[in-house]
């Protein structure tokens, strides 16, 4: 159980956004392009029918529970590089990252299904603004529409996709439709805290932004030198207690399959409890912006 935010050294604040829980192109990709006859085998292996190393919910909702911990899934509505896209960006490397292998929330009961198992069992459900909304805010109110159409409930913040911002227009548009905070101001490239310490509150009002601190690939690559980025986390941690800070992290779901992202899922484990070790309160942004009372302005985590 967290402790009251008012007695704890730090916020720990876990997210994760949900881009590509199938793998499908990247199997092909990896299995001609990898290195060694043993990782082009695998990846290729993972082309067969129902195999997908990516569907890492049931394992990470099992991880969290063990640890009395719950956290943000961030679902995505995004446009189809083959039926939305212009036929010229089906042959652009920017097209195939931004929108190809991509689920349906609309059509997908798989996903659905997820929403709901994530609800029921206390995690938050938030918004993954697709690329372009940060410049377009129908399309994002469209898109918070769908997700919360899918949950049955509202829901009170996200994060853009690639971090995507407008600084200050989307976080207009996250207060104009009704969103509590933004967590997506931050770099994929860093695991220090750039933009503070604490919450930051654009409009001096309830809505507040949960900079972000680290994203996975931010730290060393722990299937390359596990103890270097165990380090890493320790001494990101460590900085936090020292200045009370609001640390929040984002671990997509699909970093958790072994093969693909080695001891991934150890370092996240690690983080978690060594967090939990030291006091600080744990969980999903939304939960902490309710528990820290963050709709008044003027709150000590600022």
């Amino acid at each position: 159980m967290n402790p009251d935010p008012a007695d704890a050294p730090f916020a720990l604040l876990l997210t994760h956004d949900v881009d590509r829980p199938y793998k499908t192109y990247q199997s092909l990709y990896y299995g001609l392009t990898g290195k060694g006859t043993a990782s082009r085998r695998y990846h290729l292996s993972t082309l067969r029918p129902g195999v997908n190393p990516y569907w890492q919910f049931g394992n990470l909702m099992a991880l969290e529970d063990d640890l009395g911990v719950r956290s943000a899934f961030y679902f995505l509505t995004e446009q189809s590089l083959f039926e939305d896209r212009p036929v010229r960006e089906w042959f652009t490397m920017e097209g195939w990252q931004l929108y190809a292998g991509r689920y349906d929330l609309r059509t997908d009961d798989r996903v659905r299904n997820v929403v709901h198992r994530l609800d029921d069992g206390g995690w938050e459900v938030g918004l993954h603004g697709s690329y372009e909304t940060c410049r377009d805010r129908e399309r994002l109110r469209a898109e918070k529409n769908l997700v919360e159409a899918v949950l049955g409930d509202e829901i009170v913040g996200g994060r853009q996709h690639y971090l995507n911002l407008e600084i200050p227009q989307t976080w207009e548009y996250y207060r104009d439709i009704g969103l509590s905070y933004d967590a997506s101001l931050g770099s994929s490239h860093s695991y220090e805290f750039d933009d503070g310490y604490g919450v930051v509150r654009p409009f001096d009002d309830e809505f507040v932004v949960f900079p972000l601190t680290a994203m996975e690939q931010a730290f060393p690559d722990p299937g390359r030198d596990y103890e270097r980025a165990r380090s890493a986390v320790d001494g990101m941690l460590e900085e936090a207690a020292e200045n009370r800070a609001v640390a929040s992290v984002l671990f997509h779901p699909r970093h958790f399959a072994p093969r693909d992202f080695p001891n991934y899922w150890r370092l996240y484990e690690h983080l978690v409890r060594e967090a939990l070790n030291a006091g600080a309160w744990v969980g999903p942004p939304g939960d902490f912006y309710e528990a820290a009372d963050l709709a008044e302005p003027g709150s000590e985590w600022e």
